[in-house]
């Protein structure tokens, strides 16, 4: 097995395990159960998932945040900017601490050589674009992929929805007539769960799903993501009509190859959204994380102290 095979087999695991991600900070889009919901479960799901392609291939409104990362390693804290070429991020605390002098001299490097070598950002900016397309893919595939069926109510929450909106729950199960059209979405073929709809926003509040039995990628030949997996992801509006992913939790296991283990274990939270400039440079959103990084840390302990997401 030669190595482009072997990258091959880790990217379609890892796209399978972190599908969802794309979706991400964007631009505002232009009480009881109901016996009879006004429109089918499967076309409420069908128009949310238009506004989240829309929503995802919006890429002129910019953000600044904060994130939390919890892993098998440890905690990470960083803070990320959203610049014209890729999204640029930088470590400022392990474990809820601050970076001591030359891990924060480590990363300022890394960044200026993305910044200073452009050959090294189109590979970034590449590879984000890659990602993006698995996740697009997976994404456009929901609405045919399962089916979903109504199953009551819930109310907004902070970092979980829109302020105010009561979010639909819908279940869903696997179509059996549905034919994945590559390997990136056969995953879905071993997956049921649950997604929240703001009904009144047309957004996707959360997606949860499990898989409820083993799937294989490439005949098995590629690799395996075990039965009992699971995953969430869910969004709210930040402002303007303005969603962003407010928290990621992955628990995935299997096997690459049919040799080396894999391991997706990870809580991460997002805070602290502020606008940036629609047009801004990679460089400049370099210029913007160092002068953030020298406010947080000051405090990185009380800063970056991000309270669980009820629901968790």
């Amino acid at each position: 097995m030669n190595r482009d095979s072997r990258d091959r087999g880790s990217a379609y695991l890892l796209a399978a395990g972190t599908f969802l991600m794309c979706l991400s900070v964007a631009g505002p889009l232009s009480a009881q159960d109901s016996p009879t919901p006004p429109v089918p479960a499967n076309e409420l799901v069908r128009t949310t998932i238009d506004n989240e392609m829309s929503a995802a291939n919006n890429g002129s409104v910019k953000f600044m945040f904060q994130s939390r990362k919890q892993t098998q390693k440890g905690v990470e804290n960083r803070i990320y900017a959203q610049a014209n070429e890729a999204l640029v991020g930088m470590t400022i605390g392990q474990s809820d601490q601050p970076l001591n002098s030359q891990q924060e001299r480590t990363e300022t490097d890394r960044l200026q050589q993305l910044a200073s070598h452009p050959d090294q950002l189109r590979r970034k900016q590449q590879h984000e674009k890659q990602e993006l397309e698995h996740s697009l893919r997976i994404l456009r595939a929901l609405p045919t992929a399962f089916h979903y069926e109504y199953a009551g109510t819930e109310q907004s929450e902070p970092g979980l929805g829109k302020e105010g909106h009561e979010l639909v729950r819908l279940n869903f199960k696997p179509n059996s007539t549905y034919s994945p059209p590559s390997t990136v979405e056969q995953v879905l073929a071993g997956m049921q769960g649950y997604v929240l709809i703001d009904k009144q926003a047309r957004r996707l509040a959360r997606i949860d799903g499990t898989l409820f039995k083993d799937v294989t990628f490439g005949w098995g030949i590629f690799g395996r993501l075990d039965k009992g997996g699971s995953f969430r992801v869910q969004q709210a509006d930040t402002g303007d009509g303005n969603w962003a992913i407010t928290q990621m939790t992955l628990r995935m296991t299997g096997k690459v190859l049919l040799v080396k283990t894999l391991t997706l274990v990870s809580d991460e939270t997002f805070q602290d959204f502020r606008r940036l400039p629609d047009n801004l440079p990679f460089a400049q959103a370099v210029d913007i994380l160092r002068a953030e990084q020298e406010k947080l840390a000051q405090n990185l302990h009380a800063s970056l102290r991000i309270r669980p997401i009820s629901g968790q």
